[in-house]
């Protein structure tokens, strides 16, 4: 049922960024690093396990490439609807569901015998994994005030990356015990499972209700936010007033209209070039070592050693996302990762190998962190899960395509042209940006 807006109504958006951070804020951090945690950490299961797989089922490259790619297709499928599914039931009912699927099918993944099986769960995993990052970042941007949404972003992010290296540990000292070790990688990354049991904390984003006509639902909420940032001793700021003005269109209509069809054009093209040269990299580091010679004990040492610096990397985005324009700052370090992954194709001590491969995962994840800010921001509210879905999701759906075309440059080329690859790719997310993205700090959404 849609209500009817009050005469002199103030938008959702204006209540929103008048409001100091307060406990309501530090609850939505804890809750979302949580599953950010375990999501990160099983988007990044299989590059650890896969050294072991090889030994133990026999496999070959190119069949490490094709269930990279089914987890990516799944990626794909998962954004898209997850996406749309959020724009339309609510952005806390769509995380707790799409939470729910990625963590059983995480676990499914520990019990397949066959390459088919994995092809299958990692697809399915997929689905769940990259619907709650979409609908994760969108939930964040519309809950914090604009102009602490970016740091807050990355803060959450550098609480969830810290899934990666717990990961790689987990893999690390558990993958050599014995020939089932890996399963146990995919067990951990299904402890997401608890979260439908405290995510009764969270509140549904007002802007979606108010989008959604439901205004009194929106009040509500903002009335219960409000009374307990006033209980913890705060005082509120008269909101600018701006009439609450329920949507016209929606969904994938907004996206190819005149107003969002520039930034689904230009986003689609970041997404696709950033998670071609995001996972280039960190999905093959610890494969492609152990073809160049080193054990798997030892691909797996210097591949956890490297995934560390994904943490710092996100606390660093936290501290200048909101100080510069973001539009800026993507160009700046987009070229950073693509200079620091040309240097580590060429480098050939374990020294080198570590410390580069440390520098990598940081700035990626600098890069991560604002893109992940950036993106909700260049969409209206009534299609901005929508919209962050799809050019997440071709991004994704980009990189189905990537592990063959790995194999092939390393196959036919050798280890440095992969590393050459990657570097253009990150070139050309730097050039994107700079010249055609969108200026969007301490804009209210809308």
């Amino acid at each position: 049922m849609i209500d009817v807006p009050p005469t002199h109504s103030t938008s959702a958006a204006a209540r929103l960024n008048r409001l100091p951070i307060s406990g309501v804020h530090r609850q939505i951090v804890v809750l979302l690093a949580y599953i950010f945690f375990f999501e990160l950490g099983d988007l990044n299961s299989f590059s650890f396990a896969a050294p072991a797989l090889r030994e133990h089922w026999h496999l070959s490259i190119a069949t490490i490439g094709r269930i990279t790619a089914a987890s990516f297709v799944g990626m794909f499928v998962g954004a898209t609807t997850g996406g749309w599914f959020s724009d339309r039931v609510g952005r806390k009912r769509a995380l707790i569901l799409v939470t729910m699927w990625y963590s059983a099918f995480s676990f499914l993944n520990a019990c397949v015998w066959n390459t088919a099986g994995l092809v299958a769960t990692r697809l399915l995993t997929g689905v769940g994994l990259s619907a709650m990052t979409v609908i994760g970042m969108t939930y964040i941007a519309e809950m914090f005030p604009a102009n602490r949404r970016g740091g807050y972003q990355a803060r959450i992010l550098t609480i969830g990356l810290c899934g990666i290296p717990a990961t790689a540990y987990v893999a690390r000292f558990l993958i050599p015990v014995a020939p089932w070790g890996w399963r146990a990688v995919f067990i951990w990354g299904s402890l997401a499972l608890l979260f439908p049991f405290v995510a009764g904390r969270l509140e549904e984003s007002p802007l979606w209700y108010e989008k959604h006509g439901r205004f009194a639902d929106a009040d509500a909420i903002l009335n219960r936010i409000e009374d307990r940032v006033r209980a913890e001793g705060h005082s509120l700021p008269p909101a600018l007033v701006a009439p609450a003005v329920a949507a016209q269109s929606s969904g994938f209509r907004e996206l190819v209209s005149r107003r969002s069809i520039g930034a689904t054009a230009l986003l689609m093209a970041v997404w696709m070039f950033q998670t071609l040269a995001f996972y280039g990299f960190n999905s093959w580091v610890p494969t492609l070592l152990a073809e160049r010679g080193f054990s798997i004990a030892r691909s797996l040492e210097q591949s956890s050693a490297m995934s560390i610096g994904a943490v710092p990397g996100a606390w660093i985005a936290s501290g200048i996302s909101d100080r510069w324009e973001r539009r800026t700052l993507i160009g700046i370090v987009s070229t950073l990762v693509g200079t620091l992954v040309m240097v580590y194709g060429l480098s050939d001590t374990t020294i080198a190998i570590v410390v580069l491969g440390f520098m990598v995962a940081m700035s990626q994840q600098i890069f991560s962190a604002l893109l992940y800010g950036y993106t909700p921001e260049c969409f209206p509210t009534e299609a901005r899960n929508t919209g962050a879905g799809v050019v997440y999701g071709m991004g994704r759906l980009a990189n189905a395509f990537g592990p063959f075309l790995v194999t092939h440059l390393f196959t036919t080329y050798g280890y440095t042209s992969v590393f050459e690859y990657i570097a253009v790719c990150w070139g050309c997310c730097a050039l994107l940006v700079t010249i055609f993205g969108p200026l969007t700090r301490g804009r209210s959404l809308v």
